[in-house]
């Protein structure tokens, strides 16, 4: 099977090595360099209606790339669209991975990225994806990436986990979450209220067994306050 690494400390990359005759599939432009036994295409992978989901559910491309080793063993380089780490997870039949907006890296072709309706939270506010999310399932390595550092929490039951919504970048499909305000120990307005004189946004309880990846870096606030560097 494709061995998967990630090599660097400061944005590093994910390096994969495949044998002959295997391949990966990864999100468009995110091969910067492959040995010459490697042959690299676009595929709009499973079919029209799936691509179509993708690009409206997670901010992916409507193409991917997919990487095959079709005249001998190699490696290739591959990096995520923003600075950051890259975590790799093992995908099987008891652990799928949801994945937030723009997370996805690359896969082994035995897993497969598909679509199901989001928690009607999850479709109204913030980057979990809209009405429609993606799931990685089936059996195999994934790399996902984040803006800034990673680091994977467990969550066990009777151990919620609260987490701003800016920073989860792929959950345990199995685990429970619910997205709303910070709690401040009042009603809803004390809530709302308290979300923003805190500057806290949206966060998301999760609670259940399984476990999530965060990011140290705030993408939308990143861009926010780029934009209004840029416009002055």
């Amino acid at each position: 099977m494709p061995i998967f690494t990630v090599t660097g400390e400061i944005d590093p990359f994910l390096h994969v090595h495949l044998r002959k005759n295997e391949r990966i599939f990864c999100e468009s432009g995110a091969m910067v360099m492959m040995e010459m036994g490697l042959h690299v295409k676009g595929k709009m992978r499973g079919g029209l209606g799936r691509a179509l989901l993708r690009r409206m559910a997670n901010e992916e491309s409507f193409f991917q790339q997919e990487i095959e080793a079709v005249n001998s063993d190699g490696d290739c380089l591959l990096s995520p669209a923003l600075p950051g780490s890259i975590q790799i997870l093992d995908v099987d039949s008891n652990c799928a991975y949801t994945l937030s907006d723009g997370s996805f890296v690359a896969a082994e072709s035995t897993v497969e990225l598909h679509s199901r309706l989001n928690s009607l939270g999850g479709s109204l506010f913030g980057g979990t994806g809209g009405f429609i999310i993606m799931e990685a399932r089936g059996r195999g390595k994934l790399a996902v990436s984040g803006f800034g550092s990673l680091f994977v929490l467990d969550v066990t039951p009777g151990q919620d986990v609260v987490i701003d919504n800016n920073h989860a970048v792929a959950w345990s499909s199995n685990l429970h979450y619910e997205i709303g305000m910070p709690q401040s120990g009042g009603g809803f307005l004390s809530g709302l209220v308290n979300s923003v004189t805190s500057g806290e946004g949206l966060v998301i309880r999760f609670s259940g067994q399984g476990k999530v990846v965060i990011c140290s870096r705030n993408r939308a606030l990143f861009q926010t306050q780029t934009a209004s560097s840029s416009s002055s």
